[in-house]
């Protein structure tokens, strides 16, 4: 198998592994449930809302239509089970928005509704299961603008903004045309959305003009940027890397709001989200190990004071992570390559 640089790899026998998975003492159950859950974040209701991609469905397009993901990723299936669902702060779960775009890759990776994020009252999702590389050709990547009751109305079109404004070095050999957005965080009204495939963080105003804020990929190359979070006159951004994993191949980068992105601190191993807290940056990490996503392998390290400490440990195939308003994180567990309503959500108290 050719060395795939993928955002995910997935892991079509993860219900099977879950028993071998034994996570470290401050790791609980929240929820469960979910369908391939990623990103999540506290409502101003007191709920969480969890972004899920879904399980694909049986919609294909051809090269004819438009440009596939080649194999051994594509072609990718589409169908209608991507979600968002609402949890309470007890735990219980219930689908807040439902039918929209899921994509299946040949080796089993799922896209969907990568995340949602908060400005005020109102929710966004950002989609990466759209657009026709992924089986849905009347329906782009593109950011939500979700309703009260759950429906929701176009904002973006992610689909349409990468094809016009290409970034400076894509991985020809990894390709996804219509992108596989990932992370979306709210700063001062506006919104920021991270792809990794492409490597590009782009900012979408209220009013859903998209402008890009970097192109990761003209200094850093083909690094997989996945999360970013907000700092004092910037932005932390972090990153998957290329598989095979190498451990300790990932990093923390700054990017200035006056423009450019640089390394700041090495060290990490295939980083999906990120969490600043006063002094201390929590970075989660899909799978520690050599090779390719283990189950069991992922965790969540601290950095503090320079020094990078492992708090919690044993997740299988984590996807996302947020800060709760009791000071405990917030993780997606088996989040991808999974059948539906096998993902969890996971409470971890901090040390």
């Amino acid at each position: 198998m050719r060395a795939s640089r993928r955002l995910l790899l997935g892991i079509a026998v993860l219900s099977a592994l879950a028993a071998c998975a034994q996570t470290s003492s401050n790791v609980s159950v929240f929820a469960t449930g979910f369908s391939n859950p990623r990103g999540l974040k506290w409502g101003p209701d007191g709920n969480l809302y969890v972004a899920e991609a879904g399980t694909g469905g049986n919609n294909s397009t051809t090269p004819e239509e438009c440009a596939q993901v080649v194999p051994p990723i594509g072609p990718y299936n589409g169908g209608f089970t991507a979600r968002i669902s609402k949890v309470t702060y007890y735990g219980a779960r219930s689908v807040f928005v439902k039918d929209l775009p899921s994509a299946r890759a040949a080796q089993g990776d799922t896209q969907g509704v990568a995340d949602v994020a908060f400005i005020g009252d109102q929710l966004y999702a950002l989609l990466a299961g759209g657009g026709c590389s992924h089986g849905h050709p009347r329906f782009p990547n593109s950011v939500l603008k979700i309703n009260a009751d759950g429906s929701w109305g176009r904002l973006a079109n992610l689909s349409a903004y990468q094809a016009l404004h290409p970034v400076t070095a894509p991985d020809p050999g990894d390709f996804e045309p219509d992108g596989v957005w990932y992370n979306m965080i709210s700063v001062d009204s506006n919104l920021y959305a991270v792809e990794p495939n492409h490597g590009e963080v782009d900012e979408i105003t209220p009013e859903g003009i998209v402008s890009r804020l970097i192109d990761v990929s003209e200094t850093q190359g083909h690094v997989v940027p996945t999360s970013i979070a907000r700092v004092k006159n910037g932005f932390y951004l972090a990153n998957l890397d290329s598989f095979p994993i190498t451990p300790g191949s990932a990093s923390r980068f700054i990017v200035s709001d006056l423009g450019g992105v640089k390394s700041i601190f090495s060290g990490l191993t295939t980083v999906v989200s990120i969490v600043v807290d006063g002094n201390d940056t929590y970075f989660l990490e899909l799978s520690d190990s050599p090779g390719f996503p283990t189950p069991g392998k992922g965790d969540v390290v601290r950095l503090r004071g320079g020094k990078l400490k492992t708090i919690a440990d044993g997740l299988t195939v984590p996807t996302g992570m947020t800060l709760g308003p009791d000071g405990a994180l917030y993780v997606s567990n088996f989040g991808d390559g999974g059948p539906a309503g096998a993902g969890q959500v996971v409470r971890i108290t901090v040390p």
